[in-house]
């Protein structure tokens, strides 16, 4: 279908909305409570556009396009909207002034909407008594004087993790994102996927390891996550050459569509840890492991499997692979049992 786009006539798919036509176009509408994953709803008003023929105007992410439409993004309407809609929030939200503002790890759309766009008048501070809630949990951190209420992460944890751990709560001014009787994630249905830090647009929902770190020293590294087989992406953010935390990447870029589980997200302590091997041990005569070169480890593994086979015949071995490996290197584990030890027997710990 054909609609007119500021000014402009472009080409829109059936079921598509306005703000899906919008970013194909490369126009910068605004958004803080739309997310590829969940759902439109429509709630924090950003997205708003002009279209013809309509009385008010209508939120983007949820609003159809139809043949023959008449949008404007950037009429003064529009933009006179957006700076009095920006001064509100931040009557609300009040930005901090260091370098270091409340935007660790997912940055701070809301500030950048602000520099993007301006405001209207200086409204007065809204009085929100929002609630801190006693939580021990290790990974995710909430401060909800920095929350602006767009619900994405309740959606997130709903519609995606189907987990419903957390919630709009309270009414008003008060209302803040709760849990069952303000108990900690750890004692709800909460599992700790990091989702709802993925998705939060002010940083609000944030790790609790990068609370004191400033993300704009990390360097991001694109990697895929070996906990299990399915291939996750994921990004290791590397300060001083040491993994400080995992994000993942956009949505509907790669196999996990952004998502991922608690250990991907969470689990990287080993990666530094003191105890961690980092060299190969062979056993020598003494009992002991003593360090040894990669090619003295293979060699000590191929001399010790020749060995068996020799003694014992070919079926005296057995193969396991993992599924934290690929299918690459599993097929190699099987083909080195079959071709090259001449035994059926192995197994790869995803089939038990």
């Amino acid at each position: 279908m054909k609609l007119t786009l500021n000014g402009r006539q472009v080409e829109a798919r059936d079921g598509e909305t306005l703000l899906d036509v919008t970013r194909r176009e490369g126009l910068n509408v605004p958004t803080l409570c739309a997310e590829d994953r969940v759902d439109p709803m429509g709630s924090c008003r950003m997205c708003l556009v002009e279209v013809e023929g309509q009385r008010r105007l209508q939120p983007s992410c949820a609003w159809k396009a139809e043949e023959g439409q008449v949008v404007e993004t950037e009429s003064d309407r529009v933009k006179k909207h957006r700076q009095l809609l920006l001064s509100m929030y931040l009557a609300d939200h009040e930005l901090d002034d260091d370098d270091l503002p409340r935007e660790r790890g997912t940055g701070n759309k809301l500030r950048q909407h602000v520099l993007d766009h301006g405001t209207g008048p200086k409204l007065p501070a809204v009085e929100a008594p929002r609630l801190y809630r006693d939580d021990a949990n290790p990974y995710v951190h909430f401060e909800p004087e920095a929350c602006v209420l767009c619900n994405l992460c309740v959606r997130y944890c709903d519609e995606v993790e189907a987990v419903s751990a957390i919630t709009l709560a309270g009414r008003g001014a008060a209302t803040t994102i709760a849990t069952v009787e303000d108990k900690g994630l750890l004692d709800t249905t909460c599992e700790l996927c990091g989702g709802c830090i993925d998705v939060c647009p002010t940083g609000a929902m944030t790790e609790k390891a990068s609370l004191l770190s400033d993300f704009r020293t990390e360097t991001a590294v694109r990697s895929t996550c070996n906990f299990c087989g399915v291939g996750c992406q994921l990004n290791l953010h590397v300060r001083d050459d040491k993994v400080v935390r995992v994000t993942s990447p956009e949505p509907g870029t790669t196999v996990n569509d952004g998502n991922l589980c608690v250990k991907g997200r969470f689990a990287t302590e080993f990666i530094n840890h003191e105890d961690r091997l980092t060299t190969p041990l062979i056993r020598g005569a003494d009992g002991q492991l003593h360090e040894a070169t990669w090619d003295e480890a293979l060699d000590a593994v191929a001399k010790g499997l020749n060995g068996i086979r020799d003694r014992h015949g070919s079926d005296a071995l057995g193969f396991i692979s993992s599924s934290r490996c690929t299918g690459e290197e599993n097929y190699l584990v099987q083909k080195l049992s079959r071709a090259a030890f001449g035994t059926n027997n192995c197994h790869q710990c995803a089939a038990t």
